[in-house]
């Protein structure tokens, strides 16, 4: 096991990497001394096992305080992954059909022409409801009931399961409350009481008040002079009014450096975690649906769940590309698209996982029996990955013999 210790411009670099993955300790170093990184983690497992677990950088420049091993951070759409597991477990264990009408277990939602919409399109981002068209109160993401029922009131931006389009943070409630009406518990106990409580990994929707000591403050990205916006921005600004705007501003006062949103069950951008809780979440995803006695989906469900469910040229939300299986997303290749519209997030054909704002990723990959978690606090420009995540997980996968991305996706 390589013991790793480096000094960078921004910090030390601490933790251990077994030497067939060297390559992704050196892309970790590289961004920390040339692409801006300030504090972040890197995790990967190969069979369960971890062969990556580094650490470093700086959680609040600010202050003098260093990222150390147990330093957490919010994950953002990260989230969606844990929120669409919780799910998906309860579709295996035969709670939830993914075919079902909404309306046998949310009976509130199916109205205002939502009545048709099934639990699939819920998970797929097809439903329709990706942002809501009224002011939510300021501190509306705070209260579970009130979300789950301006949600229910909403009328769809399209007819559910005729296109999709990305819910940003309505995802959050639509899959959420799902998981709380068939389990009977809130989203986050579930989480913890099926997912990282038998794993044994740092992963909080609704993160509790003793770990907010060691969550590092998120810092925003800075446009420079002259960058060229993307359809998605440019639709923001331009327009207060479109669904562009509504998603991303009308969010109930989310709000990712205060406390209240870090005590908030937000399942579609408010889990606290870094990288070895996300890769530890995908760890037994990447390896048949258990790891170390620990069963959490059944074979089926498992490769039910990672194929690609919709597919478009232009998501109606995100206007570029996207692939997404049942909650997760797929690799997703933008780079030869003209102008600013590039953003990408490049896996294997049959990985499967979610990204969060600034460029974090958690995924597995059953292929090669890899999970990867990579978390940090200093965002990206990207809808998708930056070249941070993506270095690191291009290293990834050629440590693991794979040839090229060059077609959209690496293969070996």
């Amino acid at each position: 096991m390589g013991a790793i210790h480096l000094e960078t411009p921004r910090g030390t670099i601490d933790g251990f990497c077994e030497p067939a993955f060297q390559a992704v300790a050196d892309e970790f170093e590289r961004n920390f001394s040339e692409r801006g990184e300030v504090g972040a983690s890197v995790c990967l497992t190969l069979g369960g096992k971890t062969v990556v677990d580094l650490w470093g950088g700086m959680a609040n420049p600010e202050e003098n305080i260093p990222w150390e091993k147990d330093t957490l951070v919010i994950v953002f759409s990260c989230t969606k992954g844990a929120t669409a597991l919780c799910a998906n477990i309860l579709v295996s264990r035969g709670l939830l059909e993914l075919e079902a009408p909404v309306a046998r277990y949310w009976p509130e939602f199916a109205r205002n022409g939502k009545e048709n919409a099934t639990v699939h399109m819920m998970l797929d981002h097809s439903v329709g409801v990706p942002a809501w068209r009224q002011p939510l109160r300021p501190d509306g993401h705070t209260d579970w009931e009130y979300m789950v029922r301006t949600l229910a009131e909403e009328a769809p931006w399209w007819e559910p399961g005729t296109r999709n389009g990305y819910h940003m943070l309505s995802f959050g409630w639509t899959v959420g409350e799902l998981v709380r009406r068939v389990s009977g518990k809130p989203l986050g106990t579930f989480f913890r009481d099926e997912v990282t409580g038998p794993l044994g990994i740092e992963f909080y929707i609704g993160a509790p008040e003793e770990v907010e000591p060691r969550v590092a403050p998120v810092r925003n990205y800075v446009a420079k002079a002259g960058e060229p916006m993307g359809s998605f921005t440019t639709a923001l600004l331009n327009d207060g009014q479109s669904l562009q705007a509504l998603s991303y501003l009308n969010s109930g006062g989310f709000n990712p450096n205060s406390r209240a949103t870090h005590a908030a069950e937000v399942g579609g951008g408010g889990g606290i975690s870094n990288a070895r809780g996300l890769a530890g979440m995908y760890a037994p995803l990447a390896n048949g649906g258990e790891l170390n006695g620990v069963r959490l989906l059944d074979p089926d469900t498992l490769t039910r769940m990672a194929r690609i469910s919709v597919a478009t040229n232009q998501d109606a939300t995100l206007l570029i590309p996207t692939r997404f299986a049942l909650g997760f997303m797929k690799s997703m290749d933008n780079r030869a698209r003209p102008g600013p519209d590039t953003d990408s997030a490049i896996l294997s054909e049959p990985a499967f996982g979610h990204v969060g704002a600034g460029g974090s990723i958690g995924f597995a990959d059953p292929e090669c029996g890899m999970s990867f978690g990579y978390a940090m606090n200093q965002m990206g420009k990207s809808i998708l990955l930056n070249e941070r995540g993506q270095a690191l997980v291009d290293a990834a996968y050629r440590s693991l013999g794979y040839r090229t991305n060059a077609g959209g996706s690496w293969v070996k």
